[in-house]
C-alpha cells in the first residue's frame, strides 16, 4: 500500500502547515492509502537546564506539553472523518535523550495507548554548554557539535553512538520501533571543508546499529526531505546504508517528513524501487 510514514501538523513550531486536514486531502489526492501523523513528541521538562545554543532551536523544536490533548482530539477527529478514503494512523516522532529516558517513559506510559505509529529520533547532541541542535543550521552544527568535538567525524560518530543508545533505551511498551531519518547528522555535509565521509570505525557503527535495528525488528524511516536541503540533497540514510539495510531484510517506510503543503508526497517517486 501506498504509505506515508512521517508527517507533522500546525501543532509544530518550525512547520508551515496551515491545517492538517488540507495535507490529508492532498495525499488522498496522490493515491496514498495510509497516512501517519507523528508530530514532535514534547521535549522533556526540565531539558532547559541541559538546553545551549541558539534559543530558537528548543523553543521550536516540539509542540508544547500542554498541547497533546488537543492534538490527539484534532487527528482523531480526522482520522474519523477520512476512514473511508485512507488509513490515518496517529503517534509521535520522539526524542531520544540519554539524561531524560524516566520521563521519557512516563510520558508514553500516559499517552502511548493513545498511538498506533510513532518514530524514534536524535536531533540534539551534547556540545558546547550543554545540549545542541544538529539539524537547526550549519552553525549551530558547526559551532556547538562539530567545531567543540574537534571534527566531523567525531561528531558522526556521537550522533551514531546515540542512535543506537535509543534503539537500546528501555523506554516501556509504548516505545516507537522505527528510527527516524538514521542519517541526520550528514545534513549539512556539502557546506564543510573537512571530510564528511565515513571512517572505517564510523562505518562498523552504522553495521553495528542495522544488526541491532534487524535483531530487534525494527524498521527504517526511508526520509526523502534530504533531498531538498541544499547541503545535503539525497535521501536519509544514504544510498549505500539503505542497501546495507535492504541486504539485512530490514524493512523501510517511505517517510516525507511534511511540514508544509508542498512537501506531502515529496520524492516518493525517486524512493519507489527501495520500498
Amino acid at each position: 500500500m501506498k504509505r506515508d510514514g512521517h508527517t507533522h501538523t500546525e501543532f509544530c513550531p518550525h512547520g508551515k502547515v496551515e491545517d492538517t486536514e488540507l495535507l490529508i486531502q492532498k495525499a488522498i489526492r496522490l493515491g496514498f492509502k495510509e497516512y501517519s501523523i507523528t508530530e514532535h513528541a514534547p521535549l522533556p521538562t526540565g531539558i532547559e537546564k541541559l538546553a545551549a545554543g541558539d534559543p530558537k532551536v528548543w523553543t521550536t523544536a516540539s509542540m508544547a506539553l500542554n498541547d497533546v490533548d488537543n492534538y490527539f482530539k484534532r487527528m482523531n477527529d480526522l482520522r474519523k472523518k477520512y476512514a473511508s478514503d485512507i488509513l490515518i494512523h496517529i503517534g509521535f516522532e520522539l526524542d531520544y535523550f540519554s539524561a531524560f529516558e524516566g520521563w521519557t517513559r512516563d510520558f508514553l506510559a500516559e499517552y502511548g495507548p493513545q498511538t498506533d505509529d510513532g518514530i524514534l529520533s536524535v536531533h540534539f547532541l551534547e556540545g558546547k554548554d550543554g545540549l545542541r541542535g544538529i539539524d537547526y543550521s550549519f552553525e549551530e552544527y558547526k559551532t556547538g557539535i562539530v567545531d567543540y568535538l574537534d571534527s566531523f567525524e567525531k561528531a558522526q560518530k556521537l550522533y551514531y553512538q546515540k542512535v543506537l543508545a535509543s534503539l537500546e533505551a528501555d523506554l516501556g511498551p509504548f516505545k516507537p520501533t522505527r528510527l527516524g531519518h538514521i542519517s541526520l547528522c550528514q545534513k549539512f555535509e556539502r557546506f564543510f571543508e573537512e571530510p564528511t565521509d565515513y571512517s572505517l570505525t564510523n562505518k562498523a557503527l552504522v553495521h553495528n546499529l542495522l544488526t541491532r535495528v534487524q535483531q530487534e525488528k525494527y524498521s527504517l524511516d526511508l526520509n526523502t526531505a534530504g533531498f531538498y536541503k541544499q547541503g545535503y540533497q539525497q535521501t536519509y540514510p544514504q544510498v549505500w546504508i539503505t542497501e546495507l539495510a535492504i541486504k539485512s531484510a530490514i524493512p523501510f517506510v517511505y517517510g516525507s517528513d511534511t511540514h508544509s503543503l508542498d512537501n506531502v508526497g515529496q520524492g516518493y517517486e525517486k524512493i519507489q524501487h527501495w520500498l
